[in-house]
């Protein structure tokens, strides 16, 4: 039997809010909170930037995808990515999304169609991770990489990334998100 009403889907209550460490790309708070049912705890939440990727789709003359492959710190390994980043401040996550696109690899696409909005990991993060599918881009303008920022773009070949998304290099649970998202938008238009 499944619970029913514990509350669980009620709204706590901010009592109070402490910047308690903040990093170039997020601040990490801490919140006291109290429950529906007067309970008061205490929550750590990391809070940063909205992000959006793309996921850019060449259809012909072979489906392929437009990815980029960059170290990761965290992970300590190298990675196969979609192109991505941090939505600026007052920026649309679609524009954003075009940004990424083009700084990253070089290549533009005239149609960008906004696949959906998802919490990263919402019992800790407060930001959203934004995705979208650009059909056919093209190189079109010089990258302009960030100064951090070491990546390489290439073209994989669609079947070997449905095929091996989430294993080895194409691990990154937000890519895998991504694709999802990208070709759930994609069976919609088809």
């Amino acid at each position: 039997m499944v619970a029913g009403d514990g509350s669980g889907s009620l709204a706590w209550t901010d009592i109070s809010r402490v910047a308690k460490y903040r990093a170039g790309v997020f601040t990490v708070f801490e919140k006291e909170s109290r429950a529906p049912d007067g309970r008061v705890g205490r929550f750590s939440v990391m809070e940063a930037n909205e992000w959006a990727v793309v996921v850019p789709l060449l259809r012909q003359p072979r489906e392929e995808f437009l990815m980029v492959r960059q170290y990761r710190h965290g992970s300590n390994a190298s990675s196969l990515e979609f192109p991505g980043g941090v939505v600026e401040a007052d920026e649309d996550p679609g524009s954003a999304a075009a940004r990424e696109l083009a700084e990253e690899t070089g290549w533009v696409s005239s149609l960008i169609l906004h696949a959906g909005t998802v919490y990263p990991n919402p019992a800790i993060q407060s930001n959203r991770f934004h995705v979208f599918l650009a059909l056919d881009p093209h190189p079109a303008v010089e990258r302009n990489l960030d100064e951090q920022e070491v990546v390489d773009a290439l073209l994989v070949p669609a079947d070997f990334v449905r095929s091996t998304m989430g294993e080895g290099e194409m691990s990154h649970a937000l890519m895998v998100t991504a694709l999802y998202l990208a070709e759930k938008k994609l069976a919609q238009i088809s």
